[in-house]
């Protein structure tokens, strides 16, 4: 059974992304983009929106999809995500809500450091989202 999913890729003016440490499974206690499951009802750009606000406290606009993956789920589904780029509009200092015990902006240098989802940091690289020294 597919299980639709979205993640929102959010970039400050600095160039810093913007992660959440989740706070259930999957992935839980690790460093990830903020997202979840699309609800009943609810297209996918809504979906970022608000994922992003309940996590993160942050009002953002989709500005394009940037990819989509697959990953297993538990009991056999299998989340199909797609992410989208969100420019924030107003306050950029994130509060963690809902499914993330932490938000914060990390700069692209810290990110190979961090205990992150399973091949976070690899995706964003091979979407073009991040240049990371090599």
């Amino acid at each position: 059974m597919d299980i639709p999913c979205v993640g929102a890729v959010v970039f400050d003016a600095e160039g810093r992304i913007l992660l959440v440490r989740r706070a259930n499974p999957p992935a839980q206690g690790k460093w990830s983009i903020p997202g979840g499951r699309v609800e009943q009802g609810e297209d996918d750009e809504t979906a970022v929106v608000r994922e992003l606000q309940e996590e993160t406290a942050l009002v953002g606009t989709v500005v394009r999809e940037v990819g989509s993956l697959n990953r297993d789920a538990p009991g056999g589904g299998v989340y199909v995500i797609r992410d989208f780029l969100v420019s924030v509009d107003g306050e950029l200092a994130p509060r963690a809500g809902d499914d993330a015990s932490e938000a914060r902006w990390f700069a692209p240098d810290e990110l190979p450091g961090l205990d992150t989802s399973e091949g976070l940091v690899d995706i964003l690289v091979h979407w073009g989202l991040l240049d990371l020294p090599r």
